[in-house]
């Protein structure tokens, strides 16, 4: 596989395509290849052969919500092409739609065969990601249907069953074997001289389950006008700031890309709903964290995705222990799947809790949707489910027990339980990993502030104020513990986290800027570690690196031992504002804005933690998100922090 891929995505569905158009069929690595809807691969191959060759590529696909590009036969300097091929493609809802143009370039008729080879694995995702398992389906049959105006592809293993649909117009002139499974579309088209002729190719996908009554859009013309529509929708009524148009064009992109990032979900009662996937290729789903803080960052612009996250949330919330997905009574999702390896239990991530900070942040979020849109409903409705959080915060995460949230590594999911969730992330400044239970301390801060805004809920909405009395106490109490324990005197910042034995693990880390955010920190503490954090070790210039360099365990290229996250960073710019360091959090935004205008205005998952004054344009992490939705909000948490001035 030589060509890039260009990622094509709506709501849950995505499409990854090379430079022509093609999708080979590549199994493994960190990009995908392929048609993926709700976690499995529904387009496996889609390749275009003319006159039985490969075209040449003219004009590539270039980045965007429709892929585009132009292909002539291969042929040589004095043998200028017979005909040119203006190949694109767009993706809808489950669903894929191509039109294929072919213009003669000859004054006389021309002949010419077209053909598109396709297939459909439906592959699980988890098949396909680079961690080299192997699953058995015993007893998976996969099928092919010849349906004269196209090919039908069928997945049956036990219950499960899944469909793709090819058709065309006009309807192919044969629909061959090719010996792997695959199926040739094929066309024999007569062209007159400097004549056109065009068709249109649609596949349609049923994953499991799925009953909605769809239909593929009639061209990707059609499909990008119900596109841009929808994002001008999303973004309508949004005030961008005029004294900063990189911000306002940030700000922008983002919201385009929160309304291509919308899947759907169902609140407590069945009713249907639409929240933040993660982000694209791997994660188009609903992980709790990110939709929590997704909808945080939008939510002085775009309350409706607080209104749709909560109940989802609330829908999917732990009610019964379970040893694999790591639940407890009370405790909020942190991973929703709906493939068929999620399906049988060979992965544990169908409902998957192992996250720390995800019912926190839930309690977070439900205390300021109240209190910035005066609306009462969710958090009346939510009231049982508010109250079973507080309850998991305090039995089974640890705050009674030990004083803190604690999590344990989970064997088969998550080494690490909060935001920096990779092996090895909660590390010591020589790059140890703690033993034992772990505290993290940005989760101690969500924990504080959850108690402080469930509080005044209590108060001011369920009218209990002695639940009220309860949680205020035990936010004081929380905090006094964390000054104590968690502050490296000779550093003049807090730990990281501490291990089992309650011993700093002493990596100077981002994460510390969290708790500016949440307002853990007194006015001292706070402000001394704000200023800390926009020193150079720290401060790329793009961005605060998650570890700060000259530490042992920093890498620039690390996952979260030293690359620039912006919704980190978007967080520590709320939490800068907070303590009323205003110059510092203008200093993460210009970085941030400024980074985002090197890509188009969009920001990605991370960057690498390369610094500005060594490199002018920054470095991109390679194995990002393409489109992740914390990302795309964050220019809006900076509007909010710094106002667009």
């Amino acid at each position: 596989m030589t060509d890039r891929h260009h990622l094509l995505v709506h709501g849950g569905t995505f499409a990854a395509v090379g430079d022509r158009g093609d999708i080979s069929g590549y199994r493994g690595g960190n990009a995908p290849d392929g048609m993926f809807v709700q976690d499995a691969r529904h387009l496996s191959r889609w390749q275009l052969t003319v006159d039985g060759a490969v075209p040449e590529t003219l004009t590539p696909v270039a980045d965007g919500d429709t892929a585009r590009c132009v292909l002539v036969p291969r042929g040589g300097r004095n043998e200028p092409p017979a005909y040119t091929l203006f190949r694109e493609q767009a993706v809808g809802d489950a669903s894929f739609v191509e039109s294929l143009r072919v213009t003669s370039n000859r004054p006389v008729p021309t002949t010419v065969r077209l053909a598109v080879t396709a297939d459909a694995d439906f592959t699980d995702q988890f098949e396909l990601r680079s961690d080299h398992r192997t699953y058995t389906k015993a007893g998976a049959v996969r099928s092919r249907q010849d349906l004269g105006h196209g090919v039908e592809f069928t997945y049956r293993r036990g219950e499960w069953r899944s469909v793709t649909t090819v058709t065309a117009e006009p309807q192919p002139d044969a629909v061959e074997e090719t010996g792997t499974g695959a199926r040739r579309l094929v066309w024999t088209l007569a062209l007159e001289p400097h004549g056109t002729a065009e068709l249109v190719l649609r596949v349609m996908a049923r994953p499991h389950g799925d009953k909605r009554a769809l239909r593929v859009p009639r061209s990707p013309a059609a499909l990008q006008e119900q596109l841009l529509s929808q994002e001008g929708r999303f973004a309508e009524g949004v005030a961008f700031p005029t004294g900063w148009p990189e911000l306002s064009a940030a700000c922008a992109r983002g919201l385009a890309d929160l309304a291509a990032l919308q899947v759907p979900a169902t609140g407590p009662d069945g009713e249907e709903l639409r929240v933040p996937a993660a982000g694209a290729p791997w994660f188009l789903t609903l992980l709790g964290r990110d939709a929590l803080l997704t909808s945080l960052f939008a939510l002085p612009y775009r309350p409706r995705l607080a209104a749709a996250t909560l109940p989802a949330l609330a829908a999917t919330q732990a009610t019964d222990t379970g040893v694999s997905e790591v639940a407890q009574p009370g405790k909020i999702v942190h991973e929703v799947r709906h493939g068929e390896l999620a399906h049988f239990g060979q992965v544990p991530y169908g409902r998957y809790y192992g996250s720390v900070d995800a019912t926190p942040l839930f309690l977070v979020l439900l205390g300021a949707y109240t209190e910035q849109t005066g609306d009462t409903g969710p958090a009346r409705r939510l009231e049982r489910h508010a109250r079973a959080a507080v309850g998991w915060m305090l039995d089974h995460g640890g705050l009674t027990s030990r004083g803190y949230l604690v999590y344990r590594a989970d064997q088969g999911g998550l080494a690490n339980q909060n935001w920096k969730d990779s092996p090895g992330a909660i590390c010591s400044a020589e790059g140890t990993r703690p033993s034992g239970p772990v505290t993290a301390a940005g989760a101690q801060g969500y924990a504080y502030d959850a108690l402080r805004r469930t509080a005044w809920l209590a108060r001011t909405v369920w009218q209990d104020g002695t639940y009220a009395d309860l949680l205020e106490q035990a936010a004081g109490d929380l905090r006094d513990r964390f000054q104590r324990d968690f502050w490296m005197p000779e550093h003049s910042f807090p730990a990281l986290a501490l291990d089992g034995r309650g011993r700093h693990v002493d990596a100077l880390a981002s994460d510390a800027g969290h708790l500016l955010w949440s307002g853990l920190l007194d006015k001292e503490y706070g402000e001394q570690v704000g200023r800390r954090l926009l020193e150079p070790d720290f401060f790329s210039g793009w961005g605060v690196r998650t570890l700060a360099a000259g530490q042992a365990a920093y890498h620039p290229l690390s996952y979260h031992r030293g690359s620039v996250w912006p919704h980190d960073n978007a967080l520590i710019a709320l939490g800068l504002a907070r303590y009323g360091l205003h110059d510092e959090a203008r200093a993460i935004a210009r970085g941030l804005v400024d980074a985002a205008a090197s890509t188009g205005h969009r920001l990605p998952e991370v960057l690498a933690g390369y610094g500005r004054d060594t490199h002018p344009e920054p470095v991109p992490y390679p194995h990002a998100c393409v489109r992740e939705s914390r990302s795309a909000s964050a220019p809006l948490a900076l509007l909010t922090a710094v106002g667009g001035v």
